[in-house]
């Protein structure tokens, strides 16, 4: 390790390093390129899952990868004791989000373009790739139209729940389908439902039709746009 930090020290003619001027370049080019990725990964992030450090180690990343490539530049035998240096650390932090995988990916080509010196194809990645996110989201190529709900309600547990509840869902819901029954003690039962409720109809109308029908007792409504979980 002592020699590869003195190898990535010394000048080019001293033996294949490189040059202050080239590290500051692709150091602070790395840095403001990945600044751009991070402000569309914020502008563009939908969820609950946003992290601050995660957007942080973006940038750090993408820096990093970049003075590792002028580090290696050409020589084998750095790009083995790299890699071997750096297999020793150990990342134990689950990605939250698929989506979060493909900008640390977007980060670290960013730092391999400017750290190998292609200036103009980091410039031109990223300009595209940050067009395409924001496109993607803009336009929510994929998203799903329909408006998905959940319905949890409390029951007695006498209560014939494959019926009761028909006309009500079948007036204000296009579909319907039971997910769980639970027991919650003291005769009572939690019931969910999934469903989709019919354009032009109240959400409110529905929940007192519900409430109603099951003598007042509890019952909640959760929308989401995308996905639901129990």
């Amino acid at each position: 390790m002592d020699e590869l930090i003195r190898e990535a020290l010394q000048s080019t003619s001293a033996g294949g390093g490189f040059e202050l001027w080239e590290a500051m370049v692709a150091l602070t080019m790395s840095f403001f390129l990945c600044l751009v990725i991070a402000y569309f990964y914020r502008v563009t992030h939908r969820g609950l899952s946003y992290s601050t450090a995660f957007v942080h180690t973006m940038v750090i990343m993408g820096v990093t990868v970049s003075i590792i490539m002028l580090i290696i530049g050409s020589n084998i035998a750095r790009a083995f004791a790299l890699v071997g240096a750096l297999s020793i650390i150990r990342f134990r932090n689950a990605v939250k989000d698929s989506r979060d995988v493909a900008f640390i990916f977007i980060t670290m080509a960013i730092g391999m373009a400017a750290g190998t010196g292609f200036y103009l194809a980091a410039v031109v990645f990223t300009v595209f790739i940050s067009a395409m996110v924001y496109f993607l989201f803009r336009f929510d190529v994929g998203g799903i139209r329909t408006k998905e709900m959940l319905l949890k309600m409390h029951v007695p547990e006498e209560t014939e729940y494959h019926s009761a509840f028909r006309d009500i869902f079948a007036r204000y819901l296009r579909e319907s389908s039971l997910l769980s029954v639970e027991s919650i003690g003291e005769g009572v039962v939690e019931l969910v439902f999934s469903g989709q409720i019919k354009k032009g109809e109240d959400e409110r109308e529905l929940l007192d039709s519900l409430r109603t029908a099951i003598g007042g007792r509890k019952v909640v409504l959760l929308t989401g746009q995308e996905n639901l979980s129990v």
